[in-house]
């Protein structure tokens, strides 16, 4: 079992930076591929980042925040980082972090993530 907490949400304006957190509870979450989405008012949550799991080193992106998000893991301190920089309005969503345990491949569908956090409110003003 994995509990997962975010933090790092606000409300910032076009052109800031933000980093969420998501701290994980439980034993072995570096065989963890984790993951974060997003889903802003009146539209399907989307994938936004992952990095895989079980010592892999891959990271993947959608393109939407390709080159201006990065995701990165501390498995020392159970926790996976979204480094959100030059953000838009459009970027304007609750965004969730995800864990599923895997053998170090990159998960970038949502149905494949058993373990969710409860979301965290980022809000960018024009």
């Amino acid at each position: 079992q994995v509990q997962l907490v975010e933090s790092g949400g606000g409300l910032v304006q076009a052109g800031d930076s933000l980093r969420l957190s998501c701290a994980a509870s439980g034993r072995m979450f570096s065989s963890y591929a984790m993951g974060w989405f997003r889903q802003a008012p009146g539209k399907e949550r989307e994938f936004v980042a992952a990095v895989a799991g079980s010592g892999g080193t891959n990271t993947v992106y959608a393109d939407s925040v390709k080159g201006r998000f990065t995701i990165s893991r501390d498995n020392a301190k159970n926790t996976v980082y979204l480094q959100m920089n030059s953000l838009k309005p459009e970027d304007t969503a609750v965004y969730y972090c995800a864990a599923q345990f895997d053998n170090g491949f990159v998960i970038l569908h949502r149905a494949e993530y058993q373990y969710w956090g409860q979301g965290t409110q980022v809000t960018v003003s024009s």
